[in-house]
């Protein structure tokens, strides 16, 4: 009798949830030098958690992260012209370390 062997991975599905999670790919000085020691930072959904991370990364980009780091960053308050004021956007921010081998091509997945 043959043995059938049993995939221990779940294949995740694509769907336009996969894509909320993950808003875009942040470009800066930091994200740079992240990206030199093998990590990303995106711009993440406001309720998204790191498993929705992991979850997204594996279901976008076939790579499994090795660690997921959530920041918050509040919008500061700012003045127009010295009459009005206003508020930005609250950000919320993942940044992913990757395994060494992996190789992520952002311009053409997002």
């Amino acid at each position: 009798m043959a043995e059938k062997k049993v995939s221990s991975e779940k294949k995740t599905v694509v769907t336009a949830d996969v894509y909320d999670v993950l808003r875009r790919p942040i470009v800066s000085e930091k994200a740079v030098k992240l990206s030199e020691g093998n990590a990303v930072a995106f711009e993440i959904a406001a309720r998204a958690t790191k498993e929705d991370v992991v979850r997204a990364m594996q279901a976008i980009y076939n790579v499994k992260p090795t660690k997921v780091n959530i920041v918050v960053v509040k919008g500061k308050v700012k003045q127009f012209r010295g009459r009005s004021s206003g508020t930005q956007r609250t950000v919320k921010k993942a940044y992913v370390s990757l395994p060494a081998d992996a190789k992520l091509d952002l311009e053409t997945k997002m």
